[in-house]
């Protein structure tokens, strides 16, 4: 995404400034934000980072922003959303989807912008709630309500209800299940699992050492600057404390309850979560010009899918995106200082590693004749991650991106690879670099 120079010149790239973030507190689904939107969310969001950076008054070239579970009515979410937070009326806002990947998606859409000197500055964010998911009919009551809602006579209002039932009324529930397979993503990752021999007890240590990650950073006050206060939440609520092996041992399957072989818990998988977070990007030189510090900068990025359909694995496509883009960066494993690895399920987060260190996956899948490496446990989500904080779909991204410059900000570290698999059997992974 970008090289060593700092100025725009034809054939040369500028370097991506990642200037702060903020986000809200990250709330289990139905608790803290039951009465939020997914616009009040990102607009919160958004009002924190104008809050910290006194942006509202600034030109702001680009807003990018997306929700995974969202209304008819979010069609234009990410305009909205700037407009409700007070930023300038000639703040464009882009609105996308790419699952659980959308604001780091965002974030290397506006990062090649500004790369390239499109545009000098852009925030990248994402907001989801399940508490306030779309209900929804089938399709015969729903073609029923728009002719009703054509007709202009009784008589032809009339003749659009006639022959309604009541099974027609009947709401469909809100489904994540993936189209092509008719499978939860976590019944998709227990297949995952078994297929790379992922033990119940690796999952649920590795669930642990999030949430005492994620509890001492939250002791030392590592997010005061990053979380802001909303709707009378002030921190988030999934992060357990007390937590423990003994505890986590008690819960019993959730995705595969009948085989006598399920290891996904709700203790080592994410929870339903409501949130929404943001991130500062800029040209050195507008970071500059405007007093700002530059935290990190955002170096590349890589987006990659998979025939999970197929077999390969639907939350297997962040391997292949890590791959790909270290091979464009020329670099390895032992040159990166923090792993950032967004934990959907403790098992995926399992399964990816095992693969990367597999000979015949690394050959196959990755065309590397040899394998990436092992990833050391001390450079894993050493702040914990989305098996403690939550993770609000779209929301997940932004959060682990201005978490990573913070960290690379705040220690000697100097590059980090963040990696995050989604829906439909896609990944998107980034390196970013503190100088």
């Amino acid at each position: 995404m970008a090289n060593n120079s700092s100025k725009t010149a034809q054939g040369s790239l500028r370097r991506v400034a990642i200037v702060g973030s903020r986000r809200l507190p990250f709330c289990r689904s139905y608790t803290g934000y039951s009465d939020e939107t997914n616009l009040s969310l990102l607009a919160g969001a958004l009002s924190g980072l104008a809050d910290a950076y006194g942006l509202r008054d600034k030109k702001i070239d680009e807003v990018a922003a997306g929700a995974v579970i969202k209304h008819s009515r979010d069609f234009n979410l990410a305009r909205e959303a700037l407009l409700d937070a007070g930023y300038r009326p000639d703040t464009p806002g882009t609105t996308l989807q790419i699952a659980c990947g959308t604001s780091l998606q965002a974030a290397l859409m506006l990062g090649a912008k500004i790369a390239s000197g499109e545009i000098e500055c852009g925030i990248a964010a994402g907001s989801d709630t399940i508490s306030d998911s779309p209900v929804v009919f089938g399709d015969r009551f729903a073609k029923r309500l728009a002719r009703l809602s054509r007709a202009r006579t009784f008589g032809q209002k009339l003749k659009a209800l006639k022959g309604i039932s009541l099974g027609e009324m009947k709401p469909v529930a809100p489904s994540v299940n993936e189209p092509r397979t008719g499978l939860s993503m976590g019944q998709h990752c227990e297949l995952m699992a078994r297929e790379w021999e992922i033990a119940r007890s690796d999952q649920d240590a590795l669930a642990l050492a999030s949430h005492k990650n994620a509890s001492a950073a939250i002791r030392e006050g590592f997010h005061d600057d990053l979380v802001v206060p909303f709707a009378g939440v002030l921190k988030d609520n999934n992060v357990r404390v007390d937590t423990s092996l003994e505890k986590m041992a008690e819960m019993k399957p959730v995705f595969d309850r009948k085989s006598g072989h399920g290891t996904l818990t709700a203790a080592n998988s994410t929870p339903l979560t409501d949130g929404a977070a943001a991130v500062l990007l800029a040209s050195e030189e507008w970071a500059e010009a405007n007093g700002y510090e530059v935290l990190a900068y955002l170096r590349m990025g890589s987006v990659s899918a998979n025939d999970f359909a197929g077999g390969d694995g639907l939350l297997m496509a962040p391997t292949i995106a890590v791959s790909d883009m270290l091979r464009r960066a020329d670099l390895g494993f032992s040159d990166i200082d923090l792993f950032e690895i967004h934990e959907a399920f403790a098992a995926q987060v399992l399964c990816t590693l095992k693969a990367w260190g597999d000979r015949k996956y690394c050959r196959q899948v990755l065309g590397r004749e040899k394998v990436l490496g092992k990833v050391p446990a001390s450079k894993l989500n050493i702040k914990g991650s989305s098996l403690a904080y939550g993770h609000p779909f779209a929301a997940t991204g932004a959060r682990i991106l201005g978490h990573t410059a913070k960290l690379l900000n705040t220690t000697s570290s100097q590059r980090a690879l963040i990696s995050i698999c989604t829906a439909g059997g896609m990944g998107v992974a980034a390196l970013v670099e503190r100088t």
